[in-house]
């Protein structure tokens, strides 16, 4: 029956031996997977060969699913002041403790929200539903340390933070990738199972692909041609790319020439950076520039591709901008085998083709106290959180909620946070471990195992090199006193909205869900326009929470049932949430397709190529030409396959094995500084010193140094053996909060200044 309730109970899940398909929850590739359980044991995790995206690819972190839902430490029930408590005493000490500092000032209580987030439907739609109760303008995520500089470009050019077009590495013929390992990564912003199937593809093909990298990571070993490039010095080079387009008359942008303004001022502005100006900074030879160029020019079609070492830098507006900004003059944006913009099926602002005018980008509505750092999509930089708690005068932050988030460990300076947290008023965390931030809360909500909740990539889905969607329904009933997330979420809301500890949850949850409703039939372009959202929430039956969201999400989208209303038509193939249940390898809708203007919402209508406040930031851009290295050394970090958050590091099967929080160090350097293989060296900066092991390699370029993010897990309170066990270093101690990136305010993390030295035998370690 259209909209029918799932049953609920164990009796309505399979009991003995049995099959469940599932997307992998771990990264941003959505793996399809097959599990074996046996009454409620895991037996065994394998690729899902009829999912419709993955094709039973499967990465080494899928295995950690088993031993994430089996996990000791994982938390099954409340605590307060560290001790196990009632789903009622813990938000009675919510209340209690968050109640007296809102009365004093909405904005004295911040919220900080993690990376997991994306990869939970729960989250998706019930996290921004609690950051509108509490009111506050000190909202933070990891996407300051991670990714804003693309959402920033993406929205100033293109008028939406997630019209960002992805790489069709499956028609591509020469891909250009910059700061981005999606063989360990899996994509970033790019949502592609089978990544190195997905490049050998581009090469069997007769295509090339072409590495900027400081280090030979693993996409770069796969790569036509690797060069290293000195760290933040991205945007000069793709800068100087687009001056050899212009000055050779190879800017070509095709039928999207008269759709995009602003390609004068580029070209004034790319003038100061010729190849033999940007040459020295970057350590590419200028010849080297001028034929990669070319050859991008030539190819048909082509695409560029950066991520997190393109956005993690100084100039990571710039160079996130310059990227698209080459697809364009090269004619290869919204191109099949370019950049092309997905059409999700679900949850997009961009679903459905409107005249390409909208409100843009708004940003800057109001800044941080101390520093004066601008908001962006309604959060500030996360690299001023510590100053926000720890600087006394009106508007401190006293209080503090975590959404499945670490900044302790993973954000600049974060000895700093750290100290920050501890002296807070008060603290809740919504979390699944006690770790090094949460440990600091006085009260934490667990989450539940990925098995006992059901599965959407909500936010994932809006950047796929192919346009699919797959459902997951919960596999495991949830066990005895264990509370679904998004009832968390609604009921800290009703809190911090001053309704109390016993708000009716149930009615919180049917206001989000008339509101999606609402916001279904008020999108441009919407085929629902005029509907009664209250009866659009009415088909959906008997669901409820983040089901039923979905539902009006995927019925109302662009290949939606559109709920059966008279005189509408439904989109092939007629999507809804019964449809997607009843197909467990998901369904395929179709390779990328050409959407502009369709996708813009810039107040003018067209693609810009020259925003005013990108434009302004590149006279700091011409500091870096006249930089000189002098034998300096600079730190960047390093994605790996099996830990790309700390919360993996508990693991075990992710974590066994050979040390991996090592300094990866270019022997010319060793030798220089007197490091040896396996041995301890002190890493200092700015704002603090570690000690690392040893790895001397020359997949890493003289003057540069790598550590990996995401680790440091021997601190007093964690409760996570096997990390503690693995505990490696916290490489985020070296960076500097005060760097952001000037536009974004994303935090800098590579190319951070440091000296190295051997570790003597009389020194302590340093954390």
């Amino acid at each position: 029956m259209p909209g029918a309730a799932r049953p609920s109970g164990v009796d309505s899940f399979a009991v003995g031996a049995t099959t469940a398909y599932r997307t992998c929850p771990f990264c941003e590739a959505t793996c399809g997977l097959e599990l074996t359980l046996e009454d409620e044991r895991v037996t065994r995790v394998r690729g899902d060969e009829a999912d419709v995206h993955s094709h039973g690819f499967l990465c080494p972190k899928a295995m950690g699913l088993k031993s994430l839902h089996e996990d000791p430490d994982r938390l099954r029930t409340p605590l307060v002041g560290g001790e196990p408590a009632t789903w009622d005493e813990a938000f009675a000490a919510i209340d209690a403790g968050l109640s007296p500092i809102l009365a004093r000032d909405r904005n004295a209580v911040a919220t900080y929200i993690g990376n997991p987030n994306a990869h939970n439907l729960d989250s998706l739609v019930y996290g921004p539903v609690l950051s509108r109760a509490l009111g506050s303008r000190n909202v933070y995520s990891a996407t300051t340390v991670d990714q804003m500089p693309k959402h920033v470009s993406a929205g100033l050019m293109f008028g939406h933070p997630l019209a960002i077009p992805v790489p069709d590495v499956d028609r591509c013929m020469h891909l250009l990738i910059l700061g981005a390992n999606p063989l360990a990564s899996n994509g970033s912003l790019l949502t592609a199972p089978d990544m190195r199937g997905r490049l050998r593809g581009i090469r069997e093909r007769g295509g090339k692909i072409v590495v900027f990298d400081p280090r030979r990571s693993r996409t770069a070993e796969e790569a036509s041609e690797h060069h290293f490039i000195r760290p933040g010095t991205d945007a000069l080079l793709l800068f100087a790319l687009v001056d050899v387009l212009f000055e050779e008359g190879l800017a070509s942008p095709g039928r999207l020439a008269g759709l995009a303004g602003g390609a004068d001022e580029v070209r004034t502005l790319a003038a100061p950076f010729t190849p033999d100006a940007v040459a020295p900074a970057g350590g590419i030879a200028a010849g080297e520039i001028r034929r990669i160029a070319r050859e991008l020019a030539a190819a048909s079609p082509a695409a560029v591709y950066g991520r997190i070492g393109t956005c993690t830098q100084e100039f990571g507006t710039l160079a996130s901008w310059l990227v698209d900004v080459l697809n364009f003059l090269t004619g290869n944006l919204d191109r099949p085998g370019g950049a092309m913009f997905t059409r999700a099926a679900a949850g997009s602002r961009t679903a459905h083709d409107g005249d390409g005018r909208g409100r843009g980008l708004a940003r800057g509505r109001w800044a941080s106290r101390v520093r004066g750092l601008s908001e962006t999509l309604g959060e500030l930089p996360v690299a001023c959180l510590a100053e926000e708690i720890d600087t006394p005068g009106e508007g401190q932050v006293r209080g503090l909620i975590t959404l499945a988030g670490n900044p302790a460990l993973s954000t600049p300076n974060s000895g700093r946070l750290a100290r920050a947290l501890e002296s807070l008023e008060f603290m809740v965390s919504v979390d699944i471990y006690v770790n090094e931030t949460t440990r600091f809360a006085d009260v934490v909500l667990p989450g539940v195992s990925p098995l006992h909740k059901p599965h959407y990539d909500l936010a994932l889905y809006q950047l796929s090199v192919r346009n699919v969607a797959n459902y997951s329904p919960a596999v495991l009933p949830l066990p005895e006193g264990a509370q679904p997330e998004w009832r968390t979420l609604l009921r800290l809301a009703g809190v911090v909205s001053g309704q109390g500890p016993d708000v009716d949850v149930d009615a919180l949850d049917d206001m989000v869900a008339l509101e999606v409703a609402r916001r279904q039939t008020a999108e441009p372009g919407s085929p629902l326009a005029g509907a009664d959202p209250a009866a659009l929430v009415e088909a959906c039956g008997g669901r409820r929470g983040p089901e039923r969201v979905l539902d009006v999400m995927l019925r109302g989208g662009p290949y939606g049932d559109r709920f059966g209303l008279e005189g509408l038509e439904p989109a092939a193939p007629a999507l809804s949430l019964d449809v997607l249940e009843a197909a467990p390898h998901g369904i395929d809708l179709g390779a990328l397709e050409p959407r502009l203007p369709g996708v813009l919402r810039t107040p003018s209508g067209r693609v810009e190529l020259a925003p005013a406040e990108i434009a302004a930031d590149v006279e700091r851009l011409h500091g870096a030409l006249d930089r000189h290295v002098n034998g300096s050394v600079v730190l960047v970090g390093r994605r790996q396959l099996r830990s790309n958050n700390s919360w993996m590091h508990n693991l075990e099967p992710l974590v066994k094995g050979k040390v991996r929080c090592t300094m990866h160090v270019h022997p010319d350097d060793a030798a220089r500084f007197g490091l040896e293989e396996g041995a301890l060296a002190r890493v200092t900066s700015a704002t603090g010193e570690v000690s690392v092991p040893v790895e001397v390699t020359d997949a890493v370029m003289p003057g540069v140094v790598s550590i990996p993010h995401g680790w440091g897990h021997d601190v007093d309170g964690v409760s996570m053996e096997v990390a503690t066990a693995h505990a490696g270093t916290n490489s985020n101690t070296l960076a500097d909060e005060s760097l952001v990136d000037a536009v974004s305010g994303n935090a800098v993390l590579n190319g951070i200044p440091v000296e190295v030295a051997p570790l003597r035998a009389a020194e302590p370690a340093l954390v």
